[in-house]
Order: C-alpha cells, then sequence, then structure tokens
C-alpha cells in the first residue's frame, strides 16, 4: 500500500491519493488535497482560512503541529472608520435558527497559504508547483455539487450570496447551487496559478495581498497590509494524554479542542469499562464526560489559561483527572456552550513509510466576503463568539476548538483523525476514538456510528440503524431531557479518519454527514 487518505469531498481525497500514488508523502498528498478543497469545498476552506496541520515524520519518531489559524488584525491600522458587523440567520433544521456575525468587519487575518508553504518547506517531498496542479485543473474543470455540498449550499446561502461579490461566485442562473450542478471558480484559477509560482508571498507582501487589503479598507474591514506582511506560522508542543494503552496527541493552546479531548479520553480511561457499547449506562458516562468538559471549558479563568501556558500539565494532572472523575460519578451539572460554525473541514493521510498528517481548515462560517477578481473568499472568525474572548491584540492568534489529532500505538500511528464541528467536534472526535480504540469498531464502522452531543441541558441524540432506543428510554428514565434525530445530521461532525490495523494494513473513512471520502492507494 502506498498510504491512506479521508477528506471531506471523494475529489479533495482523489487529489491527495494522486500524490501518494506518484510517491508523494503523507504531507504532500495532505497539501495537494488541501488545494482542492479550496475548490471542492471553497465554503468551508480556501486560501482565506486558517488551520492547524500536524506531521508525525516516521523516521525521527518526531511529531509536530504548525498553527496558522488566523489572528487578529489591525497592525498600524491608523485611525479609520470600521463597519459594524452584519446579521444573518441560518436555518440548520426547520426547527433549528441561527444567527450568524459576517461581513468585511468579521474578517480576521487568514494564515492558510502561509502554513501550507511553511509545512512543505520543512516536510514537503514532491515540487510545490505540482501539489498545486490538482486543484488548478479542478477549478478549470469544474466541480459537479454533491447532495451533501447541495445541503451546504443551502443553508450558508445567506452568507455565500450575501452581496453582489458573492453572488458572481455562488450564484448560477440566478439560484443557488443545487446537487448536479457544476462550479466553476475560474476567478480561482489565477489565484491559485499566483500560489504556485510566486508561493504564499503572494498574499503575504505581493499583489493578491493588495488587492485583499483595498477591498477589506473600502468596505470598513480592519485588516492591513502589515498584518499580512508580518504574520507568522507557530510550531507549537502537542497536548498528550492515554486511553487504552496508547497515547492521544492533538492541537494545543491557545486553542481548546485537543485539550478537552485529551481530557475526556483521560476521564474515560480511568473510569473504565462503562456497559455494552450504545448501552444507557455507557451513554450515561458518555454524556457525564462531556459536562465535565465543559464545566472545564467554561472554569473561571480558563480563556485567560488558554495564553499564559501551563493548562494542559494542570487539566492532564492526576489530581485534576481525580477531581474531574468524581464529578463524573456524581454527574454533577455544568454551563451551557454556544452553538457556532460548521464552515471547517479536515484531512487525514498516512503513507507506506508511516508519516502521518492531519489537517483541519476552517473558513468559520464564512463571511459572505469574496475579493473581487482572486476567488478568495474570507473567514469570519471575528465574528464567531466563542473564538474571540475580548482580550486578543493586533497579530495575536485567536483561539480555535479544531483539534487535528493522532493516536499512537507502540509509537507508531494507530490513528489519524480530526473533525469539523465547533463545540461538536470533539465529541466527534472523542466518540471515533472510543470506537477505534475502546471497543475494536473498524474505523469505517466508528465513524458512521451515531453520536450524543450534550447541548445544556438536552443530550442530542443522533439517529440511525445503530441506535437502541431502549437505551435513550433509559436515559430520560434517568431524568435527562433528550432529542432525537431521525438519522445521521452535519450538526454532530464531520470526522475524516485512516486507520493502521494491527497487520499494517490501511482503511480510511470519510464522514457520510459531510459528504466525506476515504481512498487506500495499492
Amino acid at each position: 500500500m502506498r498510504g491512506a487518505i479521508a477528506a471531506g469531498h471523494p475529489l479533495t481525497a482523489e487529489a491527495g491519493a494522486r500524490v501518494l500514488a506518484e510517491g508523494g508523502s503523507a504531507v504532500d498528498a495532505c497539501i495537494a488535497a488541501s488545494f482542492a478543497s479550496w475548490v471542492s469545498e471553497s465554503m468551508l476552506s480556501g486560501p482565506g482560512a486558517g488551520g492547524f496541520f500536524l506531521v508525525h515524520d516516521a523516521a525521527s519518531r518526531r511529531t509536530r503541529l504548525a498553527d496558522f489559524f488566523v489572528s487578529q488584525p489591525g497592525l498600524e491600522g491608523g485611525k479609520r472608520e470600521f463597519a459594524e458587523m452584519q446579521q444573518v440567520d441560518v436555518v440548520f433544521e426547520p426547527d433549528s435558527l441561527q444567527g450568524f456575525s459576517i461581513g468585511e468587519a468579521s474578517c480576521a487575518v487568514p494564515g492558510a497559504p502561509k502554513g501550507l508553504e511553511e509545512v512543505h518547506r520543512r516536510f514537503g517531498k514532491l515540487p510545490w508547483r505540482e501539489l498545486v496542479a490538482p486543484a488548478i485543473e479542478l477549478a478549470r474543470r469544474g466541480v459537479e455539487i454533491t447532495p451533501a455540498q447541495a445541503f451546504l449550499h443551502q443553508i450558508l446561502d445567506p452568507i455565500l450570496r450575501h452581496n453582489a461579490h458573492g453572488r458572481q461566485v455562488y450564484e448560477t442562473e440566478g439560484r443557488r447551487y443545487q446537487a448536479g450542478d457544476v462550479f466553476r471558480p475560474l476567478d480561482l484559477v489565477g489565484t491559485l496559478e499566483q500560489f504556485a509560482v510566486e508561493g504564499a508571498g503572494a498574499l503575504y507582501g505581493g499583489e493578491l495581498g493588495r488587492r485583499l487589503v483595498a477591498h477589506i479598507q473600502s468596505e470598513g474591514g480592519r485588516i492591513t497590509l502589515q498584518d499580512l506582511e508580518r504574520y507568522r506560522v507557530v510550531w507549537r508542543r502537542l497536548v498528550r494524554s492515554r486511553y487504552r494503552g496508547c497515547e492521544f496527541v492533538s492541537n494545543p493552546p491557545p486553542s481548546s479542542g485537543g485539550i478537552l479531548v485529551a481530557y475526556g479520553l483521560r476521564l474515560l480511561d480511568e473510569l473504565g469499562e462503562g456497559g455494552a457499547p450504545g448501552s444507557t449506562e455507557a451513554l450515561v458516562r458518555l454524556v457525564e464526560v462531556m459536562r465535565e468538559q465543559t464545566r472545564a471549558r467554561s472554569g473561571r479563568g480558563y480563556s485567560a489559561a488558554l495564553r499564559r501556558g501551563g493548562l494542559a500539565a494542570r487539566l492532564l494532572a492526576d489530581d485534576s483527572v481525580r477531581g474531574g472523575v468524581e464529578r463524573v460519578r456524581r454527574s454533577g451539572s455544568g454551563a451551557r456552550e454556544p452553538r457556532s460554525a460548521k464552515g471547517t473541514t479536515h484531512i487525514a493521510v498516512v503513507d507506506s513509510r508511516g508519516n502521518a498528517a492531519s489537517l483541519t481548515c476552517s473558513l468559520g462560517s464564512s463571511s459572505g466576503v469574496v475579493i473581487p477578481g482572486t476567488g478568495i473568499h474570507l473567514n469570519n472568525m471575528l465574528g464567531e463568539e466563542d473564538l474571540v474572548v475580548g482580550t486578543e491584540r493586533p497579530g495575536e492568534r485567536l483561539t480555535s476548538m479544531m483539534a487535528p489529532s493522532v493516536v499512537f500505538a507502540q509509537g507508531r500511528p494507530r490513528l489519524v483523525l480530526g473533525s469539523a464541528g465547533s463545540v461538536r467536534l470533539r465529541g466527534a472526535i472523542m466518540q471515533t476514538v472510543v470506537n477505534v480504540i475502546g471497543q475494536g469498531l473498524p474505523v469505517e464502522e466508528a465513524v458512521t456510528r451515531a453520536r450524543v452531543h450534550l447541548d445544556e441541558p438536552i443530550v442530542q441524540c443522533e439517529g440511525g440503524a445503530d441506535v437502541d432506543s431502549a437505551a435513550l428510554d433509559g436515559l430520560e428514565r434517568l431524568g435527562y431531557e433528550i432529542a432525537r434525530w431521525r438519522d445521521l445530521n452535519v450538526f454532530f461532525g464531520g470526522v475524516q479518519a485512516v486507520e493502521v490495523r494491527s497487520d499494517g494494513t490501511l482503511a480510511a473513512a470519510g464522514d457520510p454527514r459531510r459528504g466525506g471520502h476515504g481512498i487506500v492507494v495499492e
């Protein structure tokens, strides 16, 4: 086997699989797939996004994480009048309406092109231009809209077609894109070609950056040329935790997703077996661990501690874990968390040499801001209430829930995964790890298994063929307020995962909730 890849769209996965087939590394495949996602998943990712790239190098056995998430704009901005963010409502379900803040004022400094270039410089094997080429081909040829993508176009339509520039990209024949339509972002072709030739410098100090800033500032946004020119990728030390004899590693502070997943897995490890999978007892244990994660995140000083350092060591210390275990056993209550954006995608790759790459990128819910003539769609991270805590200075990273992760068994990758879904993504990742490592399920079954999410005070329970209605009845008899969903739903995240089996063979699973796809390259 040359490797395996899982991604949020079949064409994204195919771009990475093509690189693996040509002898590229896991990092090469992940970068090529990420560029392809700018076309096939343009409402979720793109040059206007931010993200995190976890890399495991098998030869050195070192694992690193590149932080290229968005930063607070405003470096040397001078005295200007800033616009207010615009409010739109998005309907996720007939009875689920959510407001979002969008527009130029919501746009933070993007990091995706800079991050991909920096990871390639350190770990890439194939030439940069070869990794951009599949995306250019896709943009020229066009991408047929899948049913999963059509649903995202439907729910995000008030954002995507909010203004004339957005309508030029996300409208066809006077309507939104639907399943079967061909999406062809021709303006993005030129942008991708500039990145292929000039690298990330085309945006961070080059002509693309000047066009971006001119448009943003003309509409009252905050991004300056200095914000782009001074943007840097940060290499961070990973969060590490144990679960069932394996080591879980993930994105560290100032992001909070990885540390909360690590904490949840430690609690589950200490609690031990909790009934048959899907039973009432197992569901109670899972829900109470989620409540404890929320309690930890909502605690006094948590946001400040993400910046100060030392939070992971304190939260994962034995005394802290013991306290959490006792609270789970007492079934204490926690605080409600805000619902947030869905505009995130993940790519997971393992190659034949045992190298692994795990990449999560996001536009937030997207801003509705498309830079004219470039196809660059910008993020709305400044409008995400759970990402901006009010203390960020210009140039400082915003926090994030994204958690690209790897589970190691005896020092080698056993499971490479990540998820979309904002506050739900940590539960999606944790449940997938439990399904594969704790219960021994194949990765394909682990990813598609129905999930739960604690949305205080309601336990959201996904539908599906594997759901035990009697177990949910048991939850209600114990006093839990539950909401029963009819089927799998994008609300519960979008996990993409690659499994290394005990015999060394590979398996890959894309989450059907997001139209994901997995490919094993023979």
